[in-house]
């Protein structure tokens, strides 16, 4: 694997991901014109979204999970506890909150370094915010966001979910809650330094091998989700007429933001299952904010989480938890129908 090292070899990698990102559009559209369909029609629309956004969003995810890859060589679990234990409120939430979106942590993954936080003698209300943020506002999210809407949606989606996982854990900790942890957490808290935070030495071949095998870990867990994401979008982009979903997910029906909300909660997928049916949504006439806040609730508070949570948190303060960022995503959602 010497070519690893090579001064070439990134740059050329760069340019093979673009020139295959500037293809899909034209080979989509190709493929669908060979076919024996009627141009224009529900299906051949349908098929053609599902031809160009599934590629699509797996170069998206691939190449920012194999950058993500190479910096997180940098950043470990043990130097997260470090820099968050002993922190103060509102400076720990925001770092936490922070920290959430560069590290590796899906919700269900985030739940043990929850622990492990607590163990460090990281506060209970910063330990939350880092688990808000780290599934919600998280690199994937950030980039599927920014490629199929742009900066500005990306930005308001970054700024939001900071704010929710930053006063969320605020508010938590403001509740002093810790009794509401399970006993045999609570008898973990503080009984455990933050371990060896000085970082391995690696080569750059080494971080490359791991930018690549966060790649196979990631998307390859993710990748059916993805696959269903687009076949659910195509279907909502080919077939359902846009009057349709305007008429109850759009901004002014008062009820949509919540009702959007609850629909999230049941379903287990994550951003990049969630966000090709974000675009279909929109492309639909259904309100930004309306749509984000049911993609806010699928991934911050989904019951396969909620479940893992149970194992470490009494009912009291599932239930606090979920209604303080419920009410958080709430608020996101009827902001960006008020201000979009």
């Amino acid at each position: 694997m010497k070519f690893l090292t090579k001064p070439w070899f990134l740059p050329v990698m760069a340019v093979i991901w673009w020139l295959l990102y500037q293809a899909l559009l034209p080979v989509s559209e190709i493929i669908v014109g060979w076919l024996p369909l009627t141009q224009g029609s529900h299906l051949a629309g349908a098929l053609q979204f599902f031809l160009y956004d599934t590629p699509k969003v797996l170069l998206l995810l691939t190449g920012i999970v194999f950058v993500m890859g190479i910096i997180h060589t940098f950043v470990s679990p043990e130097r997260t506890r470090a820099m968050l234990s002993g922190k103060r409120l509102g400076v720990g939430n925001a770092m936490a909150a922070t920290l959430g979106i560069v590290t590796p942590f899906c919700s269900c993954s985030a739940v043990p370094l929850f622990i492990g936080f607590l163990q460090a003698g990281v506060p209970l209300g910063v330990t939350f915010s880092f688990l808000i943020a780290a599934p919600m506002v998280n690199e994937v999210a950030l980039i599927l966001l920014f490629g199929l809407f742009g900066w500005q949606v990306a930005a308001l989606y970054l700024v939001m979910g900071l704010l929710i996982a930053i006063f969320a854990g605020m508010l938590i900790g403001k509740l002093n809650m810790e009794e509401h942890l399970e006993d045999w957490v609570r008898k973990m808290q503080n009984t455990q330094s933050a371990g060896n935070v000085g970082a391995s030495a690696m080569s750059w071949a080494q971080r490359i091998q791991h930018g690549f095998g966060h790649v196979r870990e990631i998307v390859g867990k993710v990748w059916p989700y993805i696959v269903v994401g687009v076949g659910l979008g195509a279907l909502i982009h080919g077939f359902v007429p846009e009057d349709f979903m305007a008429s109850f997910m759009g901004k002014d029906v008062w009820w949509a933001v919540p009702a959007a909300v609850l629909l999230g909660v049941p379903m287990y997928t994550n951003a990049a299952g969630v966000i090709p049916i974000v675009q279909a949504l929109l492309a639909k006439g259904a309100a930004l904010g309306t749509v984000l806040a049911f993609m806010m609730s699928v991934i911050a508070l989904s019951a396969p989480e909620m479940i893992i949570l149970r194992k470490v948190l009494k009912p009291r303060l599932i239930a606090t938890f979920i209604g303080v960022v419920a009410t958080g995503i709430l608020l996101v959602g009827y902001i960006f129908n008020l201000v979009l």
